[in-house]
């Protein structure tokens, strides 16, 4: 007892230093010990302390979330090195599973802080952030950046890397989200498939644009259904079990192909289908698969559509369709004109038209894009506004072309007439331009083809003689 009294000033100042020790090792990220800096010769402490130092007063999950430095002050204070230890493990070469465990525990209980945190309040929107600073780091553990080739050929896809990082995009193979800041992807120029890079060594899929090089032409029948016994129940693209009942997977219908589909390889994504535009005129959008969906949006602008063949009767329901094809062939008679005119070919007049070159060249063909605008009305103005330019130029603006019009040789009379006036007639065996009414209302042949036949027969004549 009498040394305990002698010695007690010694105990005292040594339970101070112990207790201020003890102190500095259960907070880590003490403010003061940050002004201070860490003592001459000495490492800062780590913000992995031992659970057995933590009061026994503290809340258990407060006691985790200081253990994994998920404190306010383990973020609040990024510039100590130890705060952000969590966030600095290596990427390659002495990557360990304990640190992504570690981190798949930090993850947790920043979840719980975030729950016990008052709702909206500014340290619970600061620790949704750290959050995905969290998951982004395991993330990058998980998959971490290697040096990818910028090209690559695989299964007819040509793929280049991708450069964005701010683009929130979808891999077409595992179905999973691409992080553009951590993670390399890869999108085909062909068709624009885009997956991960890790994800490259294991697609099947060929590439949809040489299917459409290969063999442009639609499915005509509508959603032609055979059934998922025929299937043997198993996805019609990757071969995956599925059933209507969802075990395994969910089967789902692409309206397209009627086949059935896995959730991976049918993402519910809506389209126009073809054949339930040109047999119902029908512009709805229908659930396709993927590989549907990428091969529509390559063959919308083709012109592979002869309506007349395969649905006559639909120029007799859709008067837009009527008007379009006399606009078209309007423009047909006017090429000549423009072909043969030095001042039409310097304007480049025919490049208003450069989207749809199948417009100079045929009236018959039409792309699905043709019957969406033609349906919306978009069609029928703009090309109405270039049959006008067209005409403009023919018959007012161009000497040369005015010089190539036609007078009515039935009743010589009139103004100088063209072929795609809309009171005019044409002959279709010497292409003489009259007016309609002249042309229907005489009962003899056409004046041209007469005086042609009679000069054929002369020189026919003056052939024997000789």
């Amino acid at each position: 007892m009498k040394d305990k009294v002698n010695h007690g000033p010694m105990d005292m100042a040594y339970d101070d230093r112990l207790a201020q020790f003890r102190q500095a090792r259960l907070n880590p990220f003490d403010r003061g010990e940050e002004e201070d800096g860490p003592q001459e010769g000495k490492t800062p402490p780590q913000h992995e302390s031992r659970p057995e130092l933590f009061s026994a007063t503290r809340n258990h999950s407060l006691d985790r979330t200081m253990d994994l430095g998920l404190a306010e002050d383990h973020f609040s204070r990024p510039s100590v090195s130890n705060v952000w230890s969590l966030l600095s493990f290596p990427k390659k070469g002495s990557l360990v599973a304990s640190d992504i465990e570690q981190l798949k525990m930090a993850i947790a209980e920043c979840k719980k802080l975030i729950l016990e945190l008052p709702e909206h309040s500014e340290r619970q929107k600061d620790t949704v952030v750290k959050l995905i600073h969290l998951r982004l780091k395991l993330q990058e553990l998980k998959d971490p950046e290697e040096d990818e080739p910028n090209l690559r050929n695989l299964l007819e896809h040509r793929f280049t890397k991708e450069k964005s990082k701010s683009v929130k995009q979808t891999c077409d193979k595992c179905s999973a989200i691409i992080w553009g800041l951590i993670q390399t992807w890869y999108t085909c120029t062909g068709c624009y498939y885009r997956c991960h890079s890790k994800c490259m060594n294991l697609i099947t899929k060929p590439c949809v644009r040489s299917k459409v090089s290969h063999q442009s032409e639609y499915e005509l029948s509508i959603c032609p259904e055979i059934g998922l016994d025929r299937q043997d129940y198993r996805c019609a693209e990757c071969r995956t079990p599925i059933s209507l009942r969802g075990v395994p997977s969910e089967a789902r219908q692409c309206d397209y192909t009627g086949q059935y589909y896995c959730s991976t390889c049918h993402w519910n994504d809506t389209a126009i289908v073809p054949a339930r535009v040109i047999h119902n005129w029908e512009f709805e959008p229908r659930k396709v698969c993927r590989s549907s969906l990428r091969y529509l949006a390559l063959m919308m602008a083709r012109p592979v559509l002869k309506l007349k063949e395969i649905n006559p009767l639909l120029f007799n329901f859709v008067e837009e369709l009527v008007e379009i094809r006399k606009l078209r062939q309007d423009v047909l008679l006017m090429k000549p004109y423009f072909v043969t005119c030095k001042e039409a070919m310097e304007a480049r007049l025919f490049l208003q038209l450069q989207d749809r070159q199948h417009f100079v060249e045929n009236d018959d063909m039409y792309s699905l894009q043709d019957l969406i605008e033609i349906s919306s009305g978009r069609l029928s103005l703009s090309l109405t506004e270039i049959h006008t330019t067209f005409a403009k130029h023919i018959k007012l603006d161009c000497e040369r072309c005015q010089a190539k019009g036609f007078v009515c040789e039935l009743c010589k009379e009139g103004d100088i007439l063209f072929p795609f006036d809309s009171h005019t007639s044409v002959c279709q065996e010497c292409a003489a331009v009259f007016h309609r009414d002249c042309y229907y209302d005489n009962s003899t042949t056409c004046p041209r083809c007469a005086r042609m036949t009679e000069r054929k027969q002369d020189e026919e004549s003056d052939v024997k003689d000789a």
